[in-house]
């Protein structure tokens, strides 16, 4: 019997991807004028209108009505007859001061930051694709970003900006895995060429990824908009919600999750933070070879700079014993809360690029950088 393992991803134009971008775009607004505000910023969509709401404690003049339109054009959103128009649309501001009870636990003394809630983190890692990714999520990923520059650069034709990619990874030889299906949901124009649409989703966007780029094998099962039409799409096909891809945001599944959703929330908010921290960890640990995947759990109390628990899992393929893991990262990596936006410079403005295609695996982000790696591969000896 195959072992099949399956994640999804959706790109930019999709509603809830719609919601993240405008709520990480205004956090990194925000920012830029004031690196200690606080934010938690929410947004829903739907046709033709956008609601935006939260909370946000900042010195920064913002305009978060056109910061949202901002979004809405970036993506590609420029006609009403689409669901949404980003200079058409209705767009209202309910955003508020952050509570008083909350700031008390967060802002301490002598540098200390206490956690902006409690809650549980993940954060993951594993050899099997260059990134330290899972394969799925990583191949998902890469074909709605590669659809979408298409797209954009206006070779993908009759395409619309709503899309979702689903990659299903044969596990029965592990050593060796292999994609058993791909499935492309793609708006399209009405009046479309159906059979040359589906040849160039084949040959330029599912070939292009799984043959060229990861060299894996070219004989997967293909379904592309398997309903037959996808006209009706973004906002108007369905409510966008900030926070509603937080398995897409990260591992595709194929690590767990504690829940909270990152866009929109500073680095206070260590549903974000600590997950980023706990990421660049793990990420480092298997680099190092300390294991071929590692997990890490963290636990904090709203209020308590430092987490209540930490837990590693290696899923039975660490190359070392877990005492020592245990060590490494005790004496590598610190998890308190003001440490941690220290350590990945989380007052900066570098949020908006992690609303779309996950949070993690992608460059040019502080908590994927690889710079512990050298001195964890103590622990092996």
């Amino acid at each position: 019997m195959k072992k099949l393992f399956t994640s999804e991803s959706v790109s930019e134009g999709h509603p809830d991807k719609i919601c993240d971008q405008i709520s990480d775009a205004i956090l990194d607004e925000v920012l830029k004028q004031d690196p200690n505000s606080k934010v938690a910023c929410e947004c829903f969509a739907t046709t033709n209108f956008i609601l935006i709401g939260g909370e946000i404690s900042t010195r920064a003049k913002v305009d978060y009505i056109q910061v949202a339109r901002d979004v809405l054009r970036r993506i590609g959103y420029n006609n009403s007859e689409w669901g949404i128009g980003a200079d058409t649309c209705e767009i209202i501001n309910k955003i508020e001061e952050q509570s008083s009870d909350i700031a008390m636990g967060i802002d301490q003394a002598n540098d200390i930051i206490g956690a902006g809630d409690q809650g549980i983190m993940f954060g993951y890692a594993t050899n099997e694709a260059p990134n330290f990714m899972p394969l799925a999520i990583a191949i998902a990923h890469d074909l709605v970003y590669l659809a979408t520059k298409l797209r954009k650069n206006k070779i993908f034709i009759d395409a619309r900006p709503d899309m979702k990619s689903q990659v299903t990874i044969d596990y029965s030889d592990i050593k060796k895995p292999k994609v058993d299906t791909i499935l492309m949901s793609i708006q399209h124009n009405s009046d479309f060429d159906e059979k040359n649409f589906k040849k160039f989703v084949k040959e330029k966007i599912m070939n292009e990824i799984v043959v060229n780029k990861y060299q894996l094998n070219d004989d997967f099962k293909i379904l592309i908009n398997p309903t037959g039409r996808f006209v009706i799409g973004g906002p108007q096909g369905d409510t966008g919600l900030t926070g509603r891809k937080i398995i897409a945001d990260t591992y595709g599944g194929y690590a767990r999750h504690g829940g909270g959703a990152f866009s929109g929330k500073d680095g206070t908010k260590v549903d974000r933070s600590a997950a980023y921290m706990a990421r660049y960890a793990a990420k480092n640990l298997v680099a190092a070879g300390l294991a071929d995947k590692l997990e890490i759990q963290l636990s904090y109390a709203i209020g308590i700079p430092t987490p209540v628990s930490i837990f590693i899992e290696t899923f039975g393929t660490e190359h070392t014993n877990i005492e020592n893991i245990y060590a490494a990262l005790e004496n590598n990596f610190d998890f308190s809360v003001a440490q941690i936006i220290k350590k990945l410079d989380l007052r900066k403005p570098t949020f908006f690029k992690t609303s779309k295609y996950g949070h993690f695996g992608i460059q040019d982000c502080s908590w994927e950088n690889l710079d512990k790696v050298e001195v964890l591969r103590n622990y092996l000896k």
